[in-house]
Protein backbone atom coordinates (compact mmCIF):
# COMPACT_ATOMS: atom_id res chain seq x y z
CA UNK A 1 0.00 0.00 0.00
CA UNK A 2 1.47 3.33 -0.68
CA UNK A 3 0.54 6.32 1.56
CA UNK A 4 0.26 9.80 -0.23
CA UNK A 5 2.34 12.99 0.44
CA UNK A 6 0.98 16.37 0.98
CA UNK A 7 3.19 18.76 -0.82
CA UNK A 8 3.95 20.84 2.48
CA UNK A 9 5.46 16.72 3.98
CA UNK A 10 7.33 16.49 0.99
CA UNK A 11 8.56 20.27 1.34
CA UNK A 12 9.31 19.56 4.60
CA UNK A 13 11.42 16.51 4.01
CA UNK A 14 13.72 18.13 0.79
CA UNK A 15 14.56 20.89 3.16
CA UNK A 16 15.76 18.51 5.75
CA UNK A 17 17.53 16.40 3.35
CA UNK A 18 18.89 20.06 1.76
CA UNK A 19 19.39 21.03 6.05
CA UNK A 20 21.89 17.15 5.91
CA UNK A 21 24.23 18.00 3.10
CA UNK A 22 24.42 21.76 3.60
CA UNK A 23 26.44 20.45 6.90
CA UNK A 24 29.15 17.91 5.26
CA UNK A 25 29.85 19.55 1.86
CA UNK A 26 31.51 22.91 0.23
CA UNK A 27 28.99 25.67 -0.87
CA UNK A 28 30.30 25.55 -4.21
CA UNK A 29 29.14 21.86 -4.46
CA UNK A 30 25.83 22.23 -2.58
CA UNK A 31 24.45 24.52 -5.23
CA UNK A 32 24.69 21.41 -7.44
CA UNK A 33 21.99 19.52 -5.49
CA UNK A 34 20.05 22.35 -4.49
CA UNK A 35 19.58 23.23 -8.34
CA UNK A 36 18.72 19.33 -9.32
CA UNK A 37 15.88 19.92 -5.97
CA UNK A 38 14.63 23.18 -7.63
CA UNK A 39 14.33 21.39 -10.80
CA UNK A 40 12.29 17.97 -9.53
CA UNK A 41 10.36 20.30 -7.90
CA UNK A 42 9.41 22.45 -11.03
CA UNK A 43 8.84 19.20 -12.84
Amino acid sequence: MTMALKSSELYASLWESCDELRGGIDASQYKDYILVVLFVRYV
